[in-house]
């Protein structure tokens, strides 16, 4: 598993009725960004986290290039 600071961290209900928890990896305690990860959940909490194979890293949303200005033609 590899992840860097904003990738989000999705962990699977391990129990029926148990809802997945999803927070931002805040911090990576290793340089070649494995595991641990201090996650701040969506809940508000922050914990270290050692993600199990009840984990998914996933990596932040690519943000929507907005397409260049035309310049007006001058008449």
């Amino acid at each position: 598993m590899h992840a860097l600071v904003g990738y989000r961290l999705r962990v699977r209900g391990n129990a029926v009725g148990h809802p997945d928890r999803t927070g931002v990896i805040v911090e990576v305690r290793d340089s070649g960004g494995a595991p641990p990860y201090m996650v701040q959940f969506d809940d508000g909490r922050t914990c270290l986290i050692f993600p199990g194979p009840d984990a998914v890293v996933e990596p932040p949303p690519k943000k929507a290039r907005a397409a260049p200005k035309k310049k007006a033609a001058k008449a």
